[in-house]
């Protein structure tokens, strides 16, 4: 059998785990329950996708997101490992071949939705799946002390009962002590091995800075730090509206939000990976799964409403090991209005009936069907033909789904999938009796191959027809005659937002609601918001230390690159900050320099500290940018 190492070089090209994954990887193959905090970046996936290899059986991993299961199963195909996903999104038709395949193929990995479990089809089939491990990513989503608790989680332990002798492992990336214990006693962990990497990051300068002028402080920034960047805004709008206004600006910027067309996220999102557009202005639903290791600042342009969705999303800065910004740009007025947000998000009882019987009728439910099954939800032409507001109906949304009644999944791109409904046999009769579909099927079958009798199987519906010198309308009409003269099953692609009952449909006036724990998590939230606000606004403790002592990990060391430790290192160090600031004068009154430039010359003991001279300088109009982003002396 081979090592671990050999795994680890053999599918993914490294040489050597990172701290702690060995360990992990070790406690996993002894049979141990596993819980494994490693920050973003930190390489959860290999933690379980290595000892899975190396045993026999498929590896089941629970995680919320269907875009981060779909990429996630994509990359372990590029790395020729055998992987499927089952979700909402799936006909009983497909999830029944996939879960045949997963019993009786070679399939190593099978990625699902927490909601799936407790189906009558996958706790069937799971009894004949040989199963080697079972890894619960975003595992803080099962306690409802986390950031974003998610009740289907709490069916997870019940696959104790059908695997009882399989290993749990539980990865997550933020918890506090709280959250940890809730997660090994709801997953019912058996005497689990720990494993925490510290949430200090060496080489991310953690900044929070106050202005009147964000656009002109965002400028700054950017400027300031080469590199590829991901600036977070609260809304859709304003992700378009900042990328055209930075790309005016002279600094390459696109954008990415969930109500983008698939193709146009996936195109924003090579853009930005390649490096053609330098800045990514996206909300909170892009980031997820991306593997960029160079990004040297994330600017959050809104406040985050949790220290928990903050760090994650800091914490996409600088996974390459380099030095590395996190910056929170806020005016006076967002800490006002993030409280009104927060607030604004805990509908009372009735708001969260109404909104259910709105969604009920919306979807022409009658009481007590639909249990387990997905539909098309436009939540803007929802609101719109309700008369709804927006905010308080996602809001709204958001509590149902804690309270464990319906799920909303965010757009994302499923492309079209055929799967052959006969055997060959019976195919070749009918492409003898019908010459007008034979071209068709001969054009699949050299495509795509014998899959197609086995699974379902992704299509491109242009490239079929191009093939055989058919318009793309032909190709699709062709498709569904077959599927409806059941030779094979076609699924056309789809790029909408899925609503999923959990609960078959209730009589909205009797809504099973907990109405103690509704306050319970008002209260959470509005704690979470205020450990965030004082976070922006103190000016007092090293900001690393802030978010350590929040997540249980009290240090007594400082970074030493945040801007609450430079402020004290210059207070402490005023003869460097005065050479560093004479210098910059002499240099800039000889000649006009870029931030670079500027930096060889000075060529610093202590680059953070230059940094932040010149910031200072330009706040006080001492220096300033010209149009081409070289910095001069204002005369």
């Amino acid at each position: 059998m081979e090592t671990a190492d050999q795994v680890l070089k053999r599918y993914w090209g490294y040489d050597h785990f990172r701290p702690p994954q060995r360990e992990i990887v070790e406690a996993v193959l002894a049979g141990h329950d596993v819980v494994a905090l490693l920050p973003t970046g930190g390489g959860k996936s290999v933690c379980f996708q290595v000892p899975a290899m190396m045993t026999e059986g498929l590896c089941l991993v629970v995680t919320p997101l269907i875009a981060l299961m779909e990429d996630q199963v994509e990359q372990l195909k590029r790395r020729n490992i055998s992987a499927v996903a089952i979700h909402s999104g799936m006909s009983r038709s497909e999830l029944d071949i996939t879960l045949d395949n997963c019993a009786y193929g070679k399939i190593k990995f099978l990625y699902l939705s927490p909601e799936r479990i407790q189906t009558d089809l996958f706790r069937e089939r799971l009894q004949k799946i040989k199963v080697n491990l079972i890894a619960i990513d975003e595992a803080h989503c099962i306690s409802q002390w986390g950031y974003d608790f998610r009740p289907p989680y709490l069916l997870i332990s019940s696959l104790r009962e059908t695997k009882s002798d399989v290993p749990f492992m539980a990865l997550t990336a933020t918890a506090t002590k709280q959250v940890r214990e809730d997660i090994a006693e709801k997953l019912e962990l058996r005497e689990p091995k720990l494993f925490q990497k510290s949430f200090a990051r060496p080489n991310l300068s953690f900044v929070a800075r106050k202005t009147e002028n964000k656009d002109k402080l965002l400028l700054q920034v950017l400027q300031k730090v080469n590199g590829s960047a991901i600036v977070y805004v609260r809304s859709r709008r304003a992700t378009e509206q900042l990328a055209n206004w930075l790309s005016k600006s002279n600094i390459a910027a696109t954008y990415y939000h969930a109500g983008l067309t698939a193709q146009q996220r996936s195109e924003n999102q090579k853009q930005w990976i390649n490096g053609a557009k330098r800045v990514m202005v996206a909300t909170n639903a892009f980031g997820m799964g991306i593997d960029k290791g160079d990004v040297r600042t994330v600017v959050h342009f809104d406040l985050p409403e949790t220290l928990e969705a903050y760090y994650q999303e800091a914490g996409r800065a600088g996974r390459d090991g380099h030095r590395s910004y996190a910056v929170v740009i806020y005016h006076p007025i967002d800490v006002k209005n993030l409280r009104d947000k927060v607030t604004e998000g805990q509908p009372s009882v009735n708001v969260l009936k109404n909104t259910y019987q709105a969604i009920a009728n919306y979807l022409q439910l009658a009481e007590g069907s639909a249990m387990g099954e997905s539909f098309d939800f436009d939540i803007n032409e929802f609101t719109k033909r309700y008369q709804l507001g927006p905010l308080t109906t996602f809001a709204a949304i958001k509590k149902l789904e804690e309270q464990g009644l319906i799920q909303l999944n965010e757009s994302f791109y499923r492309p079209s999938r055929v799967h052959f409904q006969v055997d060959k046999k019976k195919l070749y009769e009918f492409q003898v009796a019908n010459v007008h579909f034979d071209l068709l099927i001969k054009s699949l079958l050299r495509m795509y191959g014998a899959e197609l009798f086995s699974a379902f199987v992704n299509i491109s519906e242009s490239a079929i027809g191009r093939s055989i010198k058919w318009s793309l309308q032909e190709t699709k009409v062709a498709l569904e005659q077959l599927h409806k003269m059941q030779f094979l099953h076609y699924e056309p692609a789809s790029d909408k937002p899925q609503m999923t009952f959990l609960l078959a449909r209730q009589d909205a006036q009797r809504l099973p609601v907990d109405h103690a724990k509704l306050e319970e998590r008002r209260k959470l939230a509005l704690d979470k918001m205020e450990s965030m606000i004082d976070y922006v606004l103190q000016t007092h403790r090293c900001r690393t230390q802030v978010i350590q002592s929040y997540f249980d990990e009290e240090t007594f060391g400082t970074c030493g690159v945040c801007d609450v430790c430079l402020d004290r290192k210059k207070n402490e160090n005023k003869l460097a900050v005065k050479d560093y600031h004479d210098q910059i004068l002499v240099l800039l009154r000889e000649k006009a320099m870029t931030s670079d430039e500027l930096e060889k010359a000075v060529n610093p003991d202590d680059h953070d500290l230059l940094v932040d001279v010149i910031r200072e300088m330009l706040d006080s109009n001492e220096i300033k940018y010209d149009e081409y982003w070289v910095l001069r002396v204002v005369s």
